[in-house]
């Protein structure tokens, strides 16, 4: 028997490791370049693999209104352990003149992560500021869903001004004053960190940029409001009878790939040829709509007086020149969102409907298998039956597992890849009730 023992064990250990091809990896950040292949992975069973899905993207909850019906579900999710996600997302009720509104985003930050932080904690404050005002100055009375999603639009654009402004408001008389400083002057207005770092936070702010897809319903969930800048997503999958779901994508692209945007680019910016080059903002920069990127919305000088001279400064800054000398006419990426209003029918019933906003890494590990990726997941949800005392499982984190192959094996390939690079993009989901 010992010998027969030892000769299993022998055998279980000349079995070969589970391992990956970088084609069975969701996807296009994953590829042949990042080999060689194939790749080891540790699988996990079910339960293994859901509560590691789970622990690697936070899922978290909030309920706006009585009973189970209306929740907003969301997460951020980055496997590799090397990177900082530099996604965001916001869930928050308002509370505005003795009502509540409820505010959903997701926000995909790029180059760095202190614009979409700053985005995801400040756009609710301004939002519900100026919903304030506009109650204040109707009386309470019932305001149009037009000049709503004015107010809204505006409530974003001033927050992306204040960006750059309250840099410039550093420098007595503005650029124009900042030009004429030395360097050494600007140098030490912005690098304050040893008395709080205030104006080097105000200004660091500048240097990096997020999409952003928010989404406002009124207090009598009749209403639905999207602005959308950049390439987030809004899907609304609605129940239209007992396990029968229409399916629509809500929201446009703001990039090179948008026939649109490119033309909206254009047109602001005659006779220069290099406002879009290979599909980016003066050939540097994929969306056309972004929160920050000050670079892109002031002029040149702006970057090379004010921010150049940011601790601890940039040591090449040849990229930065290399989009700098096309900026002629600036703004190229613009701040005005998109803003689209849906009226919710509430005649519905017991039928369910579910707003889904998700940033570009959920559409990419979806590819061109989205609708069949959300189709199994509503198919996988279970039907509420009377009252409940169990809180059913975050939608978000059931989307995510669908999308990223729905079993266990292909869960265990996303979460524990042997490579020292991330292999997914940051993906940031909320599913909201409505």
């Amino acid at each position: 028997m010992l010998a027969g023992s030892g000769g299993l064990a022998q055998q279980q250990e000349a079995q070969p490791p589970s391992v990956a091809w970088y084609d069975e990896i969701p996807g296009s950040i994953c590829g042949p370049e990042d080999g060689p292949w194939p790749r080891a992975f540790t699988n996990l069973t079910t339960s293994e693999a859901w509560n590691k899905l789970s622990l690697a993207s936070d899922p978290q909850s909030l309920a706006y209104g009585t009973g189970e019906k209306w929740r907003a579900d969301a997460l951020n999710f980055q496997p590799f352990s090397g990177a900082k996600s530099q996604d965001r997302y916001a869930m928050q009720q308002l509370h505005v003149g003795g009502r509540i509104w409820t505010l959903t985003a997701v926000f995909d930050g790029h180059l760095g992560d202190a614009t979409v932080q700053h985005a995801a904690y400040h756009v609710p404050i301004i939002v519900r500021e100026f919903l304030e005002d506009l109650d204040k100055k109707h009386g309470g009375r019932i305001v149009p869903p037009p000049l709503i999603a004015d107010v809204f639009s505006s409530a974003i654009r001033a927050f992306d001004d204040a960006i750059a402004n309250d840099v410039l408001e550093l420098f007595p008389g503005g650029l124009h004053a900042a030009i004429g400083m030395p360097d050494q002057q600007i140098h030490t207005i912005l690098n304050d960190q040893l008395v709080g770092g205030e104006n080097f936070k105000r200004a660091r702010l500048c240097m990096y940029g997020t999409t952003a897809l928010v989404a406002l319903v009124d207090p009598d969930h009749t209403n639905l409001w999207l602005a959308n800048l950049g390439d987030c997503q809004g899907v609304m999958v609605s129940e239209t009878a007992p396990q029968v779901w229409s399916y629509e994508v809500l929201t446009r692209v703001h990039n090179g790939q948008n026939k649109r945007e490119v033309e909206r680019v254009r047109r602001e910016h005659p006779g220069e040829s290099e406002c879009i080059v290979d599909d980016r903002v003066l050939g540097a920069i994929a969306p056309f709509r972004c929160l920050g990127d000050t670079p892109f919305k002031q002029p040149p000088e702006f970057t090379r007086r004010i921010l150049y001279n940011l601790f601890p400064g940039n040591r090449d800054i040849s990229l930065w020149e290399e989009f700098l000398v096309r900026n002629k006419t600036p703004p190229y990426i613009s701040a005005v969102p998109e803003v689209t209003h849906f009226p919710l029918d509430r005649s519905q019933g017991p039928l369910r409907r579910y707003l889904i906003l998700c940033s570009d890494g959920f559409t990419d590990i979806c590819g061109q298998h989205q609708r069949s990726v959300i189709d199994r997941w509503l198919r996988s949800m279970p039907v509420a039956s009377g009252r409940s005392a169990t809180i059913p499982p975050n939608r978000a984190l059931q989307l995510l597992w669908q999308g990223l192959g729905g079993e266990s094996v292909s869960i265990s390939k996303t979460l524990t890849l042997d490579l020292d690079v991330p292999w997914l993009d940051d993906i940031s989901i909320v599913v909201q009730s409505l």
